[in-house]
């Protein structure tokens, strides 16, 4: 997991909110930083720093925690978010294949947003669509039983709209 760039939008009154909220207790970490992601949609390094603070521990402390707990972002999410299977039948059909020809097409590797924002890539181990394999999940919509050629059309049809 990599940890992205600040946002300018950040409100630091907003995280002395939350970090008050929350009794400012060291085991209240996970809260903290499940509100402030609630807001942002991820967790600003700079917010990290500002609850730690609050909270008097270091922001090494909250930093583990966020690279620990696989439910925490540290970049905010594209446009679009796809999700790639990479589950048995997905990966028997070609999954580390489809996820390259993602790469290539959308600028983002698996745990990664485009540098444009439009689409963030996840990893996941299955969509529990094994017969429609390889597939991925693009927002709310899966698609299988894809090629390179129709990866193509379909982050072309995105980039389009």
């Amino acid at each position: 997991m990599s940890v992205g760039n600040s946002r300018p939008n950040l409100d630091l009154a907003a995280i002395d909110a939350i970090t008050e909220k929350h009794s400012i207790e060291p085991g209240s970490a996970i809260p903290i930083l499940q509100e402030i992601q609630g807001i942002y949609g991820y967790v600003d390094p700079l917010a990290v720093e500002r609850a730690a603070k609050n909270m008097k521990v270091s922001a090494s402390l909250l930093f583990g925690i966020l690279t620990f707990y696989a439910q925490f972002r540290t970049i905010p999410l594209g446009e679009n978010t796809i999700l790639v299977c990479h589950g048995t039948a997905c990966h028997l059909a070609g999954a580390e294949r489809i996820a390259d020809i993602l790469a290539d097409e959308t600028g983002a590797r698996e745990g990664e947003t485009s540098e444009d924002g439009k689409f963030t890539i996840e990893r996941v181990a299955c969509l529990g669509c094994c017969s429609l394999a390889p597939c991925v999940m693009v927002n709310e919509n899966t698609h299988g039983k894809l090629t390179p050629e129709a990866v193509s059309k379909m982050i072309g049809k995105i980039v389009k709209k």
